[in-house]
């Protein structure tokens, strides 16, 4: 039964409910029941890591060697001997850059050489070598220099310069994920410095954010940031770990002082910390920031299609903060043709991740494809289930749809004609906006609650829209330790029934839903939403199944599913939107 604007008592006890369900965050950062594990402590000094999507890339400072570390086997190899004194290295754009100490150096490893970018003199006075970098989101990379005190910026085309001096001994450096603030530790005081970021490669003032409060032990190390903005800095003893506010969130100890950190492994929820000797790694609620996929085109045969921007054609905005819960920025990557006539329809794209895994840039292709045909794309993130439960991942996508509504002209949208596409649990949330637009337990206090969050169509790529029957719930019962609907509820169907049905899509089906297309592989059940394209039909609102031949979970992000897949998604936006 449709959910109407009021239920009386109910309604109120459920909504209370739903709010503190919600802001009920884990009391620590770290997994509950993690513990650290050492993985191995065979280097002289492991050094700053990053992860490129599949394994995890680190430096021996001492020993001179490159390493990589598979977590699917378990296996250390060395992917370069004799590389020299790396002493950071960051993975973005499909490219490993690394900072070349030895070499006074910034360069990127192209196969086993490395490719420099710029250099610093190296026989200044005081050394001038790089220490730490990071990689902003349009190609532009920041890195440290400790004895002369500063901070240098290379643009995307190489050319570099001082951003920030004066400070003493900085050392670790990352951003903000909006790429907003630059932070950097200075070694010697521990202090960490937060600088506001006017434009790639020019800072505001810098700020003093936090400072290690453990006696005397130096130093404070290397630096990695989480999706949240929470901010990661290697200390003496321990990886300390602040708010976007300077608030102490925690602290991890590890068996020898603490190098560097990163996230890691498929979801990106593995904080890896490298030190004197070990490689060290723990589980968080939060996840990680993803890399940028590649900047460039790949020349190796792949079954992905292309990630690349074309900006003769796209104009890109990226990391545009849409809503704000207190510290945490909410962000979307937004895509436009150059050439497209205004205003025009806009898409809300939705990642899967079976709610608690994901992340804006796995849709990349599919948004840049529709932006090609004349649509403003908006790919978003949302709160995945280790940070929030829900109805937290709902709320950010309804606030999402009332940003685009309220920033259509600057965005060149029309305001009436916003649809949204979601594959696997993006697809669920998808259909929940859709059908529960009129739900205000669903819109959450992400700002605009003048605009409505109502689409005029939806696309659902094999996502289930039943949650309080049908295969999520029967999973519930019979896995329950197991079942992700669980984890991102927080309760199984039978200890929280009326959240289930909160989330049900189908159940809030009526006569005012949009047009709803259902896209799914031969091999994916094609059959999963037949109770929800039967009450649309019933209702006699416009719904279908393209059923793709040979197709599995996921083909929408693969050749050849991907191009018709494409065409079928404009074809019906062209008709509805």
């Amino acid at each position: 039964m449709p959910y109407p604007m009021t239920r009386g008592l109910s309604t109120l006890i459920l909504t209370l409910l739903t709010i503190l369900h919600v802001s009920s965050f884990a009391d620590s950062l770290i997994e509950p029941g993690a513990k650290l594990e050492t993985l191995s402590n065979d280097f002289e000094l492991a050094d700053g890591p990053s992860w490129d999507g599949s394994t995890l890339w680190f430096p021996d400072v001492k020993a001179e060697k490159l390493y990589r570390y598979s977590p699917k086997t378990g296996k250390f190899t060395v992917a370069v001997d004799a590389i020299g004194r790396i002493s950071a290295s960051f993975y973005n754009h499909g490219k490993l850059y690394l900072s070349d100490n030895g070499a006074s150096g910034i360069a990127w490893l192209n196969g086993s050489q490395k490719n420099q970018i710029a250099g610093q003199d190296p026989e200044a006075n005081p050394p001038a070598k790089p220490n730490d970098l990071v990689v902003d989101s349009e190609g532009g990379i920041y890195y440290t220099l400790t004895r002369p005190g500063q901070v240098v910026y290379i643009n995307p085309n190489g050319a570099q310069h001082v951003v920030a001096e004066g400070i003493v001994t900085p050392n670790g450096i990352t951003l903000s994920p909006d790429n907003r603030t630059l932070y950097v530790s200075a070694a010697t005081p521990k202090e960490i410095w937060a600088y506001p970021v006017a434009t790639p490669g020019k800072l505001g003032p810098g700020k003093i954010l936090a400072i290690m409060d453990d006696g005397d032990a130096k130093a404070a190390d290397g630096m990695t940031m989480d999706r949240a903005g929470n901010i990661y800095c290697a200390g003496p003893n321990d990886v300390w770990i602040w708010s976007p506010s300077g608030k102490l969130l925690d602290k991890i100890r590890t068996p020898e002082r603490p190098i560097n950190c990163t996230f890691g492994d498929p979801d990106m929820r593995s904080l890896y910390i490298t030190g004197f000797g070990g490689l060290h790694r723990i589980r968080m609620t939060v996840s990680g920031l993803s890399p940028e996929p590649p900047s460039q085109a790949s020349t190796s045969s792949s079954n992905r299609p292309s990630t690349v921007i074309n900006h003769q054609k796209i104009k890109s905005q990226l990391n545009v903060v849409y809503t704000t819960y207190g510290d945490r920025k909410l962000l979307m990557d937004v895509f436009s043709s150059n050439d497209a006539e205004k205003p025009r329809p806009a898409v809300v794209v939705v990642h899967g991740g079976g709610w608690l895994n994901g992340d804006k840039t796995k849709f990349r292709a599919l948004t840049l494809a529709l932006a090609e045909r004349g649509y403003v794309t908006a790919a978003i993130e949302y709160r995945l289930g280790g940070e929030a439960h829900f109805p937290a991942a709902i709320h950010d996508c309804n606030a999402a749809v009332r940003y685009l509504k309220a920033n259509a002209k600057q965005l060149g949208i029309d305001p009436d004609r916003i649809g949204a596409i979601g594959g696997s649990a993006g697809g669920h949330l998808v259909g929940l906006m859709a059908s529960g637009f009129k739900n205000p337990q669903l819109q959450g206090s992400g700002g605009y609650a003048n605009q409505s969050s109502k689409l005029k169509a939806a696309i659902v790529m094999a996502g289930p829209l039943q949650m309080i029957t049908g295969s999520v719930a029967e999973r519930s019962r019979t896995h329950p330790s197991e079942s992700n609907s669980n984890k991102w509820l927080g309760k199984t169907v039978d200890e929280a029934p009326e959240l289930y049905r909160l989330a049900d899509a189908f159940e809030q089906i009526d006569k005012d839903c949009p047009p709803i297309l259902f896209m799914t592989g031969e091999f994916d059940n094609p059959s999963r939403n037949r109770p929800s394209r039967d009450r649309l039909q019933s209702l006699g609102i416009r719904t279908n199944l393209n059923i793709y031949m040979d197709g599995k979970h996921g083909c929408w992000n693969q050749l050849p599913w991907f191009t018709e897949m494409v065409d079928d998604m404009d074809t019906f936006f062209r008709e509805t939107l």
